[in-house]
C-alpha cells in the first residue's frame, strides 16, 4: 500500500480516524487521552526576525509566497499524457526502490521516500533538501522507481520531478521504519500514530467548498526537507502553497509516535477575496454505520467509516458531538462559536467485530484532533457531508471559517495543534 492511497480524492471530500474520547472529558486531561490520535498543529504565525539570513529559514518560505502572491496565478505545468491518463491500477504499479530512500545510509533515524507522477497525482512538485542551512535539490531519475507493468520508462523526461514523499520512522519498534506521515495530492497530508493504519487526511488550506460557484483547490508547489540530527524525534518541512487566490508559506514540525503531533506554522497572502476560507481541514469518509443509514443488501459488514462523528469543544468547556452520516443529498452544519478550544473528526468505535473487514481494518483508523494556538476570535466549525455511494469516496470534511471574510491583499496568521 503505497500511504495508503486507496481513495479517489475529489472535490469536497476528505479521511481521518482512531480514539475514544468522552464528552466530558476535562481538557487538562487531553494529554493523557490522545494516545492513538494523530494531532494536526497548523500555526499561521509570521517570521520571526531572530532567523539567521545566511542560513535557509521559514522566512525565506514566507519571501517567496508574498513575491508570487504579488504575481498572476499560473497554471501548473502538465504531465505527458501518458502519465496522466494512467488508471489507479497502474500507477500503483510503480514503486519507489526502498534501497534508494532519502538518509538510507546516515545514522539518523528518519527516511524519506518519493512518490512517481501520474493518474491523479497529475502534478510535479519541487523537493528540496536542507542541509547546516544550505538548500540541494532532489532530482527525479528513473531508476528510482520499479515500472511494474508500465512501458514507458525510456519515454519519461529528465526534469519531471515527484508526485509527492512520505516520510518513514521506527514508530512501532526500533528495528522497522514504519511509513508515518504522507505528502501527495494537491494540498493533502495523512498521517498514523502507533498501531494504525491510514484514514482521513488533513489539508493546508480548504477554499470555497460548498459553494455554488465551485471548490478551489491550493496545491504544495515545493518542499523542503531539513535533515533532522542524530537520535531526533522531530523533523521539520517547509512548503510553499499556490492557487488563484492566493499562496503560502508552510512549516511542519513532525513527531511520529502515540500521539502523531505535527505542529504547522503558515503565513498566507490573499490574491483576491475569497468567500470562505476552510482553516485547518479535515477529510474523511462516512458510508454506513450504526444510525439511520441502511447497509447494501450485499455487504456483510455492520459498518463503514474511517470516522463516525465530528467533537467541539468550546471556550466554556461545553463538548459537542454530532454523529455523522451518509446523506441523501448535500448537507452544512456551522457551529457558531467564539475561540474554539479543539475540533476535529474522530473513530470512536475501535471494535472490529462492528467492522469485520480484515483488509482495510477500520478499526485501527486514526483521530485527528486540532487545538487552536491562540484566539481565532468570532466564527464557526462548518461539518460538510457529501452523499456517496462507495466507500472508495471521502465524503466528510470539517474546518474552521472566521466571521469575516479575508480581503485581497491580506496577510493571514493563525497558529492551532
Amino acid at each position: 500500500m503505497q500511504g495508503g492511497t486507496t481513495k479517489s480524492i475529489a472535490p469536497m471530500r476528505f479521511q481521518l480516524k482512531n480514539t475514544a474520547i468522552a464528552v466530558s472529558t476535562p481538557l487538562r486531561r487531553w494529554g493523557k487521552l490522545l494516545t492513538g490520535v494523530v494531532l494536526l498543529f497548523l500555526v499561521i504565525t509570521s517570521p520571526s526576525p531572530a532567523l539567521a539570513s545566511k542560513s535557509f529559514r521559514y522566512k525565506q518560505v514566507v519571501e517567496e509566497a508574498r513575491l508570487l502572491a504579488e504575481k498572476s496565478f499560473e497554471e501548473p505545468h502538465k504531465l505527458p499524457e501518458f502519465l496522466s491518463e494512467l488508471n489507479y491500477d497502474q500507477w500503483r504499479s510503480i514503486r519507489f526502490k526502498s534501497e534508494n530512500a532519502l538518509w538510507r545510509e546516515e545514522k539518523i533515524p528518519f527516511e524519506v521516500q518519493f512518490f512517481h507522477p501520474g493518474s491523479f497525482y497529475n502534478i510535479s512538485v519541487i523537493i528540496n533538501v536542507v542541509e547546516s542551512g544550505e538548500v540541494k535539490p532532489v532530482h527525479f531519475s528513473p531508476d528510482l522507481f520499479h515500472y511494474g507493468m508500465n512501458e514507458f520508462k525510456d519515454k519519461l523526461p529528465a526534469d519531471l520531478g515527484f508526485a509527492g514523499f512520505r516520510l518513514h520512522y521506527p514508530i512501532n519498534t526500533g528495528k522497522y521504519y514504519d511509513e508515518v506521515v504522507v505528502f501527495l495530492g494537491a494540498s493533502y497530508f495523512r498521517a498514523v500514530a502507533g498501531k494504525q493504519q491510514f484514514g482521513l487526511s488533513a489539508r493546508g488550506l480548504a477554499i470555497d467548498t460548498a459553494i455554488e460557484s465551485g471548490e478551489e483547490f491550493p496545491y504544495f508547489s515545493k518542499f523542503w526537507l531539513v535533515r533532522p540530527q542524530a537520535k531526533a524525534d522531530t523533523i521539520t518541512v517547509f512548503a510553499l502553497l499556490d492557487s488563484r487566490s492566493l499562496t503560502g508559506a508552510y512549516q511542519f514540525g513532525i513527531k511520529p509516535g502515540s500521539p502523531t503531533i505535527m505542529d504547522v506554522t503558515a503565513t498566507l497572502f490573499l490574491r483576491k477575496t475569497v468567500k470562505k476560507l476552510g482553516i485547518a481541514p479535515l477529510t474523511s469518509m462516512f458510508f454506513y454505520g450504526e444510525n439511520k443509514n441502511i447497509r447494501p443488501v450485499d455487504d456483510f459488514r455492520s459498518e463503514i467509516h474511517d470516522s463516525d462523528g465530528l467533537q467541539i469543544a468550546t471556550a466554556a468547556d461545553e463538548w459537542v458531538w454530532r454523529p455523522l452520516i451518509n446523506p441523501e443529498r448535500l448537507l452544512v452544519t456551522s457551529f457558531q462559536l467564539n475561540n474554539p478550544k479543539g475540533f476535529g473528526l474522530f473513530q470512536r468505535d475501535l471494535d472490529f467485530d462492528h467492522y469485520q473487514d480484515l483488509e482495510a481494518l477500520y478499526h485501527k483508523r486514526p483521530s485527528t484532533w486540532i487545538i487552536p494556538e491562540n484566539e481565532w476570535g468570532e466564527g464557526r466549525v462548518e461539518l460538510v457531508q457529501i452523499p456517496t455511494d462507495s466507500e472508495k469516496n471521502d465524503n466528510i470534511v470539517a474546518y474552521w471559517v472566521a466571521a469575516k471574510s479575508p480581503e485581497a491583499g491580506e496577510q493571514i496568521t493563525y497558529s492551532y495543534r
